[in-house]
């Protein structure tokens, strides 16, 4: 490998990745939120955490939100709270799933009452953006059907597009919706953006403010992310990642712990694809849920697994990766390709850290800093935040 840590390491600077204020509270399965000690009672707290990881890491300047779990009265007094700990306020998620009109859909439900509902919510949200100065805004619906002949399918991708319409009419000029997609779950028979071409179809005919979402852990089995990646970045159309790791399905797991190796993979194509640097508008985004390991060292450790990935696949030869791939040497181009996946920067992203007055072990620094046992001393009484 002809390419050194000292010759990308500027690039890092460019790294910013955004957490989700939801991975502060409480968490766990379909059945069992656990609760642990500590946890935020309200969006504040979540943002002091929030506020912590990026202290220590200098990789999250950025808090996501999702309403109605983080509603304020006051949101541009929140966003001046974020600021005063040294973070800001970045997407805003809207919720059309946990209210009980939504049980038979959302933006697709057979009711225009409640299709209205969930318009008029994603509208708020709008507003909310308007007050912290958001630029995106996210939809995920978990909208669907459990057996054959249940809903009109047809008809639902219909009502999606006028749903979506009125949503997107509302942007500002700087603003953007991003949709997600999901191939199952809560629905199992069929879901309504089950995948990133039903996804790219909408926000394609909605219009250029309008991207697609790519959560990692939304795919089958076996299925090959990086292409989608790659072929998202080169129609334009990428908006932002959710980034965490799966075995099975959605698991929601730390980032590049089931297969740091399909991170490094999507990584490449994000820098190839220009998703990063200057002049890229592609979000990274953490989307995780922390259900027995501590919240906060678990962001940490997150951020600091894209950090690795990335810094392993700016060492990418590319030189030497194009005259492989030219002479038809299959294997040469694969061992290029392996090369900078099995470099270990860990000891050079320490001292890049140290460098810039950030601890050279974060995860190590947050243990020794006394935060979480004042947080656990503090945070007494009231209710923790969670999905509930």
């Amino acid at each position: 490998m002809t390419t050194t840590f000292d010759s990308i390491s500027h690039q890092l600077e460019a790294l910013a990745i955004e957490v989700p204020s939801w991975a502060y509270g409480n968490s766990g399965t379909r059945f069992k939120v656990f609760g642990s000690a500590g946890t935020p009672r309200d969006v504040h707290e979540k943002i002091a955490d929030a506020a912590t990881v990026h202290r220590l890491t200098g990789l999250a300047p950025t808090v996501a939100l999702h309403i109605p779990w983080d509603d304020v009265d006051d949101f541009a007094a929140l966003g001046t709270y974020a600021k005063e700990h040294g973070v800001g306020l970045g997407t805003v998620n809207s919720n059309t799933f946990q209210d009980d009109d939504y049980r038979l859909g959302s933006l697709t439900h057979a009711d225009p009452a409640v299709r209205r509902k969930a318009v008029e919510h994603n509208l708020r949200c709008i507003d909310v953006m308007d007050q912290t100065g958001s630029r995106d805004l996210k939809i995920w619906l978990a909208d669907g059907s459990n057996y054959p002949g249940q809903a009109d399918m047809r008809a639902r991708q219909d009502w999606l597009a006028e749903s979506l319409r009125t949503i997107y009419d509302r942007l500002g000029d700087d603003q953007r919706l991003v949709l997600e997609y999901k191939f199952f779950e809560p629905a199992f028979y069929h879901t309504d953006v089950p995948d990133w071409g039903t996804s790219y179809a909408h926000v394609s005919a909605l219009g250029p403010k309008a991207m697609v979402c790519l959560d990692t852990g939304h795919h089958a089995p076996g299925t090959n992310i990086e292409f989608i990646v790659m072929q998202l970045l080169r129609l334009g159309r990428l908006g932002s990642f959710d980034f965490n790791s799966r075995f099975y399905a959605d698991d929601d797991l730390i980032v590049g712990a089931a297969d740091p190796f399909q991170l490094f993979r999507i990584v490449v194509e994000v820098i190839r694809g220009g998703g990063f640097g200057p002049g890229s508008d592609v979000a990274l985004m953490l989307d995780q849920c922390h259900n027995i390991e501590g919240k906060i060292p678990g962001q940490i450790r997150s951020v600091l697994n894209v950090q690795e990935m990335t810094a392993r696949a700016l060492l990418l030869d590319l030189d030497a990766l194009d005259a492989a791939r030219t002479a038809g040497d299959v294997l040469g181009a694969h061992e290029v390709f392996n090369d900078a996946f099995y470099t270990d920067v860990r000891a050079d992203l320490a001292a890049w850290r140290e460098g810039r007055g950030l601890p050279a072990d974060p995860v190590r620094a947050y243990a020794a800093s006394g935060y979480q046992q004042q947080i656990e001393a503090d945070r007494v009484g009231g209710s923790q935040s969670g999905w509930n």
